[in-house]
């Protein structure tokens, strides 16, 4: 028996390999999948197609898009607006998910998960219900989540007498003043407090973790977005206080800071706090890093009052609605969604299973204890506006967030401008969906 694959899984994809007719070519059979990234995680989905295919019988073809998520983008919409047939299954960043589905291009996973020994139980119930679901229905399933979270060197805050990390905002602040004082006294540099505050996606993912920590967030009422409320601006000042008023965050961090930039002044141990997404993880703890067994990980702090909130990241696969080989094409979804590719995902790619049951796996909490930790930031994710529109959404926040973070517009006027162009834009994208 193939250790990937459990007995009962197997069975169901036979089934579905019997309705490939006799003599079709393997062109005429192959199941299209589009799939991009780094090297590595090509090399990961080559393996595990390769095992699908000789467990199946069903020939895969694995369609190599750029690293680049806006040309993966680009691609597939391409593909999709012209109701193409190929690919017939692909991989969406998050924050796509709504713009396809009400492009009408997903097709709905109810129906195959109803004859299959997949179940939609075994994944992480927020993400199901605000990413995977558009109006009601499942059009796809995640293969890999992430959200943000805190780092920190544990080292520092137990030299200074600090049992744990901060729970609250204000107790970070507190904590990275003693700690840079004390550092600067001994003639080490030391900075705060990193994380993305420049202009483009990560800069919103981190606003809604302020915002929501705050009870706050972007909201939307009768089709209209709701941004400049009350919460949402003392959180907001609270970010520009962190880099002006405060100083524990760098200078540039309106200007330059994104993953990876916050990620290497973290790992080379000029940062005392770090937010940023899972993936910095084993980089912080590879042999050739100064931050190595020295780096700890929490969920985010949060305001008085309120809760911790991570902002929601990952990858969902989907089916194409212009497909014309459906069936097959669900076997491959319930391949990689099963218990062992999902735990082989986490142990072989490093990536964050979608499926909640990896999580207390007694080898993947030997070997990946952390992931103990990401189980309960995955639980309390939350996303981002799942509207059809949020690209529209997300680059009119970036730049009026980054106006009021580097100072150029005040907080209020910059929430206020913000949301008055939103509307104007959903009203114009509401009329040219109505014509």
């Amino acid at each position: 028996m193939n250790r990937y694959v459990p007995e009962f899984l197997l069975m169901f994809i036979c089934a579905v390999a019997g309705i490939i007719a006799a003599g079709c070519s393997k062109k005429e059979a192959s199941v299209v999948f589009a799939v991009g990234g780094a090297p590595a995680e090509i090399d990961f989905w080559e393996k595990t197609i390769q095992r699908f295919e000789e467990q199946s019988g069903i020939p895969v073809e694995l369609l190599r898009q750029p690293t680049d998520t806006d040309q993966r983008r680009q691609n597939l919409v391409t593909a999709l607006r012209a109701s193409r047939s190929t690919p017939d299954l692909f991989l969406m960043d998050v924050a796509w998910i709504a713009q396809f589905a009400a492009s009408e291009w997903l097709e709905p996973l109810a129906p195959f998960l109803e004859g299959s020994p997949l179940s939609i139980n075994v994944f992480f119930e927020p993400v199901i219900r605000t990413a995977a679901t558009y109006n009601g229905t499942l059009l796809a399933l995640p293969v890999y989540v992430d959200a943000g979270l805190l780092y920190y060197r544990k080292d520092l805050l137990e030299k200074y007498g600090f049992a744990k990390p901060p729970e609250l905002w204000d107790e970070l602040v507190a904590m990275a003043h003693t700690i840079i004082r004390g550092e600067s006294q001994e003639g080490n540099e030391l900075t705060g407090f990193v994380w993305q505050g420049a202009q483009y996606e990560g800069l919103v993912c981190t606003f809604l973790e302020f915002a929501g920590s705050n009870g706050g967030g972007i909201t939307i009422a009768d089709s209209l977005p709701i941004v400049a409320t009350d919460r949402n601006r003392s959180a907001l000042a609270f970010m520009h206080g962190l880099v002006h008023s405060e100083k524990i965050s760098p200078v540039n961090t309106g200007t330059d800071m994104k993953e990876e930039e916050v990620r290497f002044s973290f790992q080379k141990g000029a940062a005392l706090f770090e937010r940023n997404w899972p993936y910095a993880y084993s980089l912080h703890q590879a042999d050739d890093s100064p931050v190595k067994g020295k780096t700890g990980i929490a969920v985010l702090p949060r305001f008085v009052g309120g809760t911790s909130a991570a902002t929601l990241g990952g990858w969902h696969i989907g089916l194409s609605r212009f497909s014309r080989q459906k069936e097959r094409a669900f076997a491959l979804i319930a391949y990689l969604l099963s218990y062992e590719v999902q735990k082989a995902s986490a142990l072989e790619a490093g990536w964050n299973p979608g499926r909640t049951d990896i999580y207390g796996d007694s080898t993947i909490m030997e070997r990946l204890p952390h992931l103990v930790t990401l189980h309960d930031v995955f639980s309390h994710a939350v996303s981002r506006p799942n509207v059809p529109w949020y690209s529209y959404l997300s680059s009119v926040l970036q730049r009026w967030l980054n106006a009021a973070l580097t100072g150029t517009v005040p907080v209020d006027e910059a929430l206020n401008k913000c949301e008055k162009e939103l509307r104007v834009i959903v009203e114009r994208y509401s009329t040219r969906k109505q014509h």
